[in-house]
């Protein structure tokens, strides 16, 4: 149990470290990409991306989860059998993207989503290749390897798609480089793990163990899709599609805190809960809100800050053209409180093997967005979009809530006393930003 505190420990600190490094090196290609390309490339990057990430959702089964949560993960029949799924599900969701092509281009007016869907989907063949390393190096909570291993690739990829853009200004520098990074990523996993030689396997044991618990994460992610992606499917339908170029900016700040939070969960918490779940529901739930209020103190810190000075961070790092993502961002920063106290718990969930209530969280999301979002649009425009947009975590949060009730696991007493504290902190400080005469940024229009 000592080592394996000193593991979860040493792995959240790398985590943090690594995802801290990440988002400067995010953050500088950002600011010199968006003053190369204009805001429609980075609108429809994300349209694209979101039909491409859809895809690759809604033919998720769990593979590397499967990995890290089975006790015989670390079995070469059972992780060659997962590889040989993942490879197969690589072509499947290229040949997807192929077929959906014609009818998006069409649906959003735009005739070059034919061509950039099939292409940058070619990085669906190439990730399926991936090694199984990954996987079992986070069952090992090997978060110093893993997290080496995702900055260097993302140095080598920023540098390949800066230099590309540099040259080149259009948004076919930023497939090509995708793809270039995506085969960078996949020969470099391969090296990892030494002793790992991934090979194609069908092991009937295996498979069956695997669509066991992947049913669920099939399920979940398919909603998931929706759920997470339908600001961006139906913004991009709504609006210009540079506004959602800009929005995508303000979302990408906005989506740090739960980034960070995701990949502690992901890295350390998943993995631990797992080698845990034989323990008491009681003893399990104490040695969770113990570790978790570090946890919610590193969120409530991040959403403090970028609600309260996140709109001074765009408008002086980005040019007029996206000064509406100011205010988009501090809206966008407070409504994510309901996802970070959810994640923070949804990985628990799957850790004792237990996906289903994230899955029914995340259909109610979906139906919130659909009802919530054309209708407030229709009557607010662009800021009631981004008021829906913000909030939408909300049924997702009592979708989990009633899971964590069901397998006596519940944090809704933590929950409520860390929502009062972030409350207070965000009032305190806007108080002292009045009294010094910087008002909130406020919409253009």
């Amino acid at each position: 149990m000592s080592s394996l505190k000193k593991l979860a420990i040493r792995g959240a600190l790398w985590t943090f470290i690594g995802y801290g490094s990440s988002q400067i090196l995010r953050l500088g290609s950002n600011l010199i990409l968006t003053r190369l390309l204009v805001p429609e490339v980075f609108g429809l990057m994300a349209l694209v991306n979101t039909f491409i990430i859809g895809l690759n959702l809604f033919s998720d089964v769990g593979i590397n989860p499967s990995i890290i949560q089975n006790r015989k993960g670390e079995e070469p029949e059972f992780y060659n059998t997962a590889w040989t799924l993942q490879v197969i599900r690589g072509f499947g969701i290229w040949i997807a993207c192929i077929a959906i092509a014609y009818p998006v281009s069409i649906f959003y007016e735009n005739p070059e989503l034919k061509w950039l869907i099939p292409i940058l989907g070619l990085n669906s063949i190439v990730s399926g290749f991936q090694s199984t390393s990954l996987p079992l190096l986070s069952k090992r909570v090997k978060v110093s390897i893993s997290t080496s291993f995702e900055l260097v690739v993302q140095l080598i990829s920023l540098t390949i798609m800066v230099l590309l853009v540099w040259f080149y200004r259009s948004i076919w520098s930023l497939v090509i480089a995708s793809i270039i990074s995506q085969i960078v990523r996949t020969i470099i996993s391969h090296k990892l793990i030494p002793e790992v030689k991934n090979r194609f396997t069908w092991d009937q044991e295996s498979l069956k163990e695997l669509f066991s618990f992947g049913k669920w994460i099939f399920i979940s992610t398919a909603i998931t899709f929706f759920a997470m992606q339908s600001d961006r499917l139906i913004l991009g339908r709504l609006f210009p599609i540079e506004i959602l170029g800009i929005y995508t900016i303000a979302f990408t700040f906005a989506d740090i805190p739960i980034g960070v939070i995701n990949r502690i969960n992901g890295s350390v918490v998943f993995p631990v809960v797992s080698q845990l779940k034989d323990l008491s529901r009681q003893e399990l739930r104490q040695k969770i809100i113990e570790k978790r209020k570090l946890i919610l103190i590193l969120g409530i810190t991040l959403v403090v800050l970028l609600t309260c000075s996140g709109d001074l961070l765009v408008l002086n790092l980005y040019d007029e053209r996206y000064k509406d993502a100011a205010w988009m961002l501090q809206i966008l920063a407070v409504g994510i409180w309901p996802n970070l106290l959810a994640v923070t718990m949804r990985s628990v969930q799957l850790g004792i093997g237990k996906p289903m209530y994230g899955a029914y969280g995340y259909l109610l999301k979906f139906i919130y967005m659909v009802v919530m979002l054309p209708f407030v649009t229709n009557i607010m425009g662009i800021f009631g979009a981004i008021l829906v947009i913000a909030f939408n975590d909300i049924p997702f949060y009592i979708a989990v809530q009633y899971g964590l009730w069901k397998e006596e696991l519940l944090t809704i007493k933590q929950d409520f006393w860390a929502t009062l504290f972030l409350i207070f902190l965000i009032s305190i400080i806007l108080f002292i930003r009045y009294y010094l005469g910087l008002n909130l940024t406020l919409p253009s229009n």
